[in-house]
């Protein structure tokens, strides 16, 4: 007689989940990246911040993963979804509680139903219970809300490395940027500068007859044009700054710099395969927990449809008199099941079941789509890096080419074989190339961020 028993409680204990069981979809992925470097590393999962060998940068990043408002925001977060799932899952194990009284009443002995002779007049009454109650999750409804709660709280973990991928990303890219905005001020100023002193010259010249008030004043359009680029300059430095201190934490304010763009070391490019993507996009695993909870949901929604199960008890002691509260005739106790079910609900069930089945197809499309943003990301990353190399190498032959325009033009208009617009065409041309070129350096460091950031990063572990 035992093992029915036995069967039939593990059964009762057990039961069976309705709704479909999770699969990952088969998705249609591609072998390589168009992009890819022959040379590249396997470097994805490292904290690649590091190979540019700035420890100001190190520091900067160590600061902003502890002080970022949006971190602290993606924790809370975690936490509120792991009380979450501890709410749902207590479901499954029995809720037992205490409740205990004491009143005491007096009766009106003249009143539509006086109190009888012989009964006290007021009465005493004690009492203590500890009462006990269980769903018994036969259909799995109860299952099926816990796995949804635990897949939600896995994804807000993803959605917190997301977070602190970006996070490092971004205080990467700024102070990148701060680095290639000092480079074009240092230049801007020493130009400025250059220009000053051909000023200066001419007004002298001017002054004793040799040169016109046109060479002065062609001399003074190109100051003011490199005076000019120095506030402008100066003004994305300010804002540059303030936004990486809100990444730190910060109230917005100076940054500090380490080295400058032209000594950072370039972190290797990292390989991957198409597959890794999967495994390190924190938005893709994000996506894909939203696709699993959400494909629970069926399974809570259908299990509306059967009986709900459940044993309810009660023990203690009930007296009149507090002396005799705990004595054996006080005991009382009760046990009972119920069983509920539908039998018309108007549609709420089936509407509750179409929403899941929905909730799940729009997860299921937002995951095929992060996956296909993934690889975009990639290669996007992949062929900006490779050419902006293409370009660097360019601009520099531009800049080598300018300056050596201008030293051939300055020895020309010395030795009185041309005009001083000459000399001004080739300043001209010069100057914004090596602004530029200051400028693509800073975008290559920047683009190597942003491959990194394709690639995932596995190597978010953050207290």
């Amino acid at each position: 007689m035992r093992r029915p028993i036995v069967i039939a409680l593990i059964f009762l204990l057990t039961g069976c989940m309705v709704g479909p069981d999770y699969t990952r979809p088969s998705i249609d992925v591609p072998s390589a990246f168009l992009y890819e470097e022959k040379e590249a590393r396997d470097t994805a999962n490292t904290e690649w911040w590091k190979q540019f060998q700035d420890p100001v940068l190190d520091a900067l990043i160590a600061e902003a993963l502890a002080n970022n408002r949006n971190v602290r925001i993606a924790a809370a977060n975690i936490e509120q979804a792991a009380a979450v799932l501890t709410q749902t899952r207590s479901s499954l194990f029995p809720q037992v509680g205490y409740s205990g009284s004491a009143t005491k009443e007096r009766g009106s002995e003249l009143g539509a139903t006086p109190v009888p002779q012989g009964i006290p007049n007021p009465q005493t009454s004690y009492q203590t219970l500890a009462s006990a109650s269980w769903e018994i999750d036969l259909w799995g409804r109860i299952r099926r809300l816990t796995e949804a709660a635990q897949a939600n709280l896995l994804a807000t973990e993803e959605a917190r490395s997301g977070v602190v991928l970006s996070l490092v990303s971004s205080v990467a890219s700024d102070y990148i940027q701060l680095l290639g905005l000092d480079e074009q001020l240092v230049i801007s100023k020493r130009t400025m500068a250059a220009y000053a002193e051909s000023v200066r010259l001419f007004e002298l010249q001017f002054k004793y007859g040799q040169v016109s008030q046109m060479n002065v004043e062609q001399a003074r359009t190109q100051y003011e044009t490199a005076a000019a680029a120095i506030p402008q300059i100066e003004s994305q430095i300010a804002q540059t700054e303030n936004a990486l201190s809100i990444l730190l934490g910060r109230n917005p304010g100076h940054i500090s710099r380490g080295k400058k763009i032209n000594e950072l070391a370039a972190p290797a490019v990292p390989a991957g395969l198409p597959s890794d993507i999967l495994v390190n996009r924190p938005d893709i695993r994000q996506a894909e927990q939203e696709l699993i909870a959400a494909n629970a949901q069926i399974g809570a929604a259908r299990a509306l449809y059967f009986p709900t199960i459940s044993l309810s008890g009660a023990f203690g002691f009930a007296s009149s008199d507090l002396s005799n509260l705990f004595k054996g005739p006080a005991r009382v106790w009760s046990y009972a099941g119920s069983f509920t079910g539908p039998i018309f609900t108007g549609g709420a069930i089936s509407g509750q079941v179409r929403q899941a089945e929905a909730g799940r197809k729009a997860a299921l499309f937002n995951y095929e789509l992060a996956i296909q943003s993934a690889f975009s990301d990639v290669e996007n990353a992949l062929v900006t890096r490779r050419k902006l190399v293409e370009q660097i190498r360019a601009q520099e032959r531009l800049v080598k080419a300018s300056s050596e325009y201008v030293r051939l033009a300055r020895l020309q208009y010395d030795a009185g074989y041309s005009p001083y617009s000459t000399v001004l065409q080739a300043e001209q041309q010069l100057f914004p190339a090596e602004l530029n070129y200051a400028q693509y350096r800073a975008s290559l460091f920047t683009s190597l961020v942003n491959i990194y950031k394709a690639m995932g990063g596995g190597w978010q572990i953050v207290n």
